[in-house]
């Protein structure tokens, strides 16, 4: 698969996925899923860069999907 360039990510954006990195103790590999997953709303929106809603809305579904297995252990 192809690897998001961090060039790809604005800096803001990437302090907001460095602050839910931090708050949700998120690993560097969940943060290639949440970017990887970003770059495949971008896509399906036809956009070419990765913008602030595309990381929010990775980020929830990653946070989603954590919650998930939290309550379903």
């Amino acid at each position: 698969g192809k690897v998001i360039a961090i060039k790809e990510v604005l800096p803001e954006d990437e302090l907001m996925l460095t602050n839910a990195m931090k708050h949700h103790r998120l690993s560097a590999r969940a943060r290639d899923q949440i970017l990887k997953l970003a770059r495949t709303i971008a896509d399906l929106e036809g956009e070419e860069q990765v913008a602030t809603p595309h990381l929010a809305e990775a980020l929830q579904y990653r946070c989603l999907d954590r919650s998930r297995v939290k309550t379903s252990s």
